[in-house]
C-alpha cells in the first residue's frame, strides 16, 4: 500500500468507476436554490477522480474543471468524459489547483476533503475562487443499520488496511465548519443506496483504497468472508447498501 495518497487509487480505476456510487438528484435541486445557481457558473471539482461527480454537474449544463492528481483517474475521467466540451481535466491537488486565481464560481468536492490539507486547501480555495467564496464538500456516508450493514462493515474492519484513518465518518460538522471559519456552512443530508450482485459487492469493495487487490496477502480470505456473507443474506439474487449523502454548503467569507 502506498503512502502517497494521490496514488492510492491508481489500481482501482475500473472497479471505482462501475461500482461507487453516485449522488441523488435532489442534492442538485438544494445546491441551486441555496448558491442561486445556473449553469452559466464555472464549477471547480477537487479530487475528481473518474469524473463521477463531475458527471453530475455536467449532466446540469455547468462547466466543470475536474482536477485530479492520480494520473490513472484523471485519463479515465477524459476517456468517459470526451464527449463533453465543458469539461476539462486538470493535473492538479486541493492544495496546489494549477487553476488561474479568481477563475471559478464554486468548488465542489466529492468523496476527497478526506484527504486534503484542510489549511492549505482552504488557502488555495480562497485564491481560485471568485467573490462569492461558495464551496460544497459531499460523499457518501455507508449506513450500519442492517444486520447485513453492520456485518460487512465487521468485514471491512477486519480486512482492511488503514480503513479507520480514511473513514468519511471522522469527519464531523465541528471539522468541516472549522475548515470555512470564519466563513458558515450548513449540514444537509440526502438518502441514497445501491443494489449489488456477488461480483459486484466484490467489486463496491475493492474499488475503496483500503482493502487488499488480488495477489495482496489476505485478498483470498477477504473474498472468502465476503462469499459467505453475500450468500447468507442475498435476497433474489442481490444485496442493499444504504448511504447518507452528507452535503456541506457554505462560502469561505
Amino acid at each position: 500500500m502506498t503512502n502517497d495518497n494521490t496514488l492510492r487509487f491508481s489500481n482501482r480505476v475500473d472497479d471505482y468507476v462501475k461500482y461507487r456510487p453516485g449522488y441523488p438528484a435532489s442534492m442538485l435541486t438544494y445546491l441551486q436554490t441555496f448558491f442561486s445557481l445556473n449553469p452559466d457558473k464555472i464549477i471547480a471539482d477537487i479530487g475528481s477522480g473518474t469524473g463521477i461527480s463531475s458527471k453530475y454537474f455536467l449532466d446540469a449544463g455547468y462547466v466543470v474543471m475536474g482536477v485530479e492528481p492520480n494520473k490513472e483517474m484523471r485519463d479515465k475521467s477524459e476517456e468517459l468524459l470526451k464527449a463533453e466540451s465543458k469539461f476539462t481535466a486538470v493535473n492538479g491537488t486541493a492544495e496546489d489547483t494549477t487553476l488561474p486565481e479568481h477563475s471559478v464560481d464554486i468548488i465542489v468536492s466529492g468523496q476527497a476533503f478526506h484527504w486534503f490539507d484542510k489549511e492549505k486547501a482552504r488557502v488555495e480555495f480562497k485564491r481560485i475562487l471568485k467573490e462569492d467564496k461558495a464551496v460544497v464538500l459531499f460523499w457518501n456516508e455507508r449506513l450500519m443499520e442492517s444486520n447485513f450493514e453492520k456485518d460487512y462493515d465487521a468485514l471491512i474492519v477486519k480486512h482492511a488496511i488503514d480503513y479507520v484513518k480514511v473513514d468519511h465518518r471522522f469527519t464531523d460538522l465541528k471539522s468541516v465548519q472549522k475548515f470555512f471559519y470564519p466563513g458558515t456552512c450548513e449540514l444537509k443530508e440526502f438518502t441514497n443506496y445501491q443494489s449489488f450482485d456477488f461480483e459486484g459487492l466484490k467489486g463496491r469493495l475493492l474499488s475503496s483504497s483500503y482493502m487488499p487487490q488480488k495477489g495482496d496477502s489476505g485478498y483470498v480470505a477477504m473474498a472468502d468472508d465476503l462469499q459467505r456473507l453475500y450468500n447468507k443474506y442475498q435476497k433474489d439474487g442481490s444485496v442493499k447498501i444504504n448511504y447518507t449523502t452528507k452535503v456541506y454548503a457554505g462560502r469561505l467569507e
